[in-house]
């Protein structure tokens, strides 16, 4: 179907029939129909941008403007952004586009994990996008958020001191005190060590020591 020096990246719409193809590092999209007869692959046309992509991503059905007669919408990976690009078919009536918009499938579904398992297949459920696609509502994403403030202690009045806690409170200033007091001198005692290295060096630079 076509050539690249990149790595593939095919997308298939079942709906239209159209295949879309891709590549990493490269700057075009091309597109295909498929059909049942010979030659079954149609080249239909080519997007074509200045900047390569290094990845690409499709939007499903369910999420296009229908009003707009989108077909197709493509994520760009660009080295710092994502680009979407919008392909659409011109259509002068502004009425909904069955020919463009099949029942297409939708998020739910067919089958649970153990039924699939079990060896049970079904056919997809399809959702028509003739008004837009509009999630049921038991498949709405709810967020519980916590509030931190109804952790908080609960207000109330204010503890008084009793003569034990002024005591200790006392005895405690005093020993920080204290504390503040050998610290500047430790800091006093250092500068002046230092100090005097300085000296010294600059001395023996100088060559008089």
């Amino acid at each position: 179907m076509d050539t690249s020096n990149g790595v593939l990246l095919p997308f298939y719409d079942s709906d239209s029939n159209v295949v879309y193809l891709c590549g990493k590092g490269d700057s075009s999209i091309r597109y295909f129909e498929i059909t049942a007869e010979a030659p079954f692959v149609h080249y239909l046309s080519t997007y074509s941008s200045k900047e390569p992509q290094r990845g690409m991503g499709f939007m499903p059905k369910r999420g296009l403007d229908v009003s707009k007669c989108e077909i197709a919408r493509f994520f760009k990976l660009h080295e710092r952004k994502c680009e979407p690009i919008v392909m659409t078919v011109p259509r002068k009536s502004d009425l909904f586009q069955d020919d463009l918009y099949p029942d297409t499938p939708g998020p739910e579904p067919a089958l649970e994990a153990e039924e699939w398992f079990s060896g049970q297949d079904a056919d997809p459920i399809l959702v028509s996008l003739r008004d837009g696609y509009t999630p049921l509502k038991n498949r709405e994403l709810k967020v519980n958020k916590k509030n931190i403030l109804d952790n908080k202690p609960p207000t109330g009045p204010r503890r008084s001191y009793s003569s034990c806690d002024a005591g200790f409170s006392r005895v405690s200033l005093e020993d920080l005190v204290e504390e503040i007091k050998s610290l500047r001198a430790t800091v006093e005692s250092q500068e002046k060590r230092i100090s005097d290295l300085e000296n010294l060096l600059l001395e023996l630079s100088n060559g008089t020591a």
